[in-house]
């Protein structure tokens, strides 16, 4: 009698009723769509919708000249991914130019500023949710906005956008 097929770990198998005891994939957005940058709004375009998931991840846009101020990641390891346009980051290893395509890891603990190129930035975040933060947003919840620069103190300008761009 030959053995049963093995799996890989983490995947899931058919139940003998037909039904799959996990979610389903499921396709969330269209990135170019949010992200066609003649017409996309500073802020964050998307959020990932799924109440339990272990990651959070968004889509936001910078307009051009926008920044990011230099901190430390306190929160998880993030993933920044860019969609459209272009922007520099600030390390302790001097600037990087990221364009589209581009895959930038911030490790926790790390410190990096970023600011948007002349034709603004989209770029797509994923980490893992910190403990205690909420599953989900609701459809109704409003996009989050950067913060109004013309509020803040001389030279603090934009010092909170880490937490509306992650």
């Amino acid at each position: 009698m030959a053995a049963p097929p093995t799996t890989t770990a983490g995947t899931h198998n058919q139940p003998d009723d037909g039904t799959w005891s996990t979610p389903a994939p499921q396709l969330l957005c269209d990135t170019r769509a949010l992200t066609a940058l003649a017409a996309a709004p500073a802020g964050q375009l998307w959020r990932l919708p799924v109440p339990g998931s272990e990651l959070d991840a968004g889509i936001s846009h910078l307009l051009p000249g926008q920044r990011v101020n230099p901190h430390t990641e306190e929160d998880p390891d993030t993933l920044l991914l860019i969609l459209a346009g272009d922007a520099t980051v600030a390390t302790r290893h001097g600037p990087q130019h990221l364009t589209e395509g581009t895959l930038l890891w911030l490790p926790r603990g790390s410190t990096a500023g970023l600011t948007a190129g002349e034709n603004g930035l989209s770029c797509l975040t994923v980490h893992r949710r910190p403990p205690g933060t909420p599953t989900h947003r609701t459809q109704q919840s409003p996009p989050r906005q950067p913060p109004d620069a013309s509020s803040a103190p001389p030279g603090a300008a934009h010092s909170d956008w880490p937490k509306w761009l992650c």
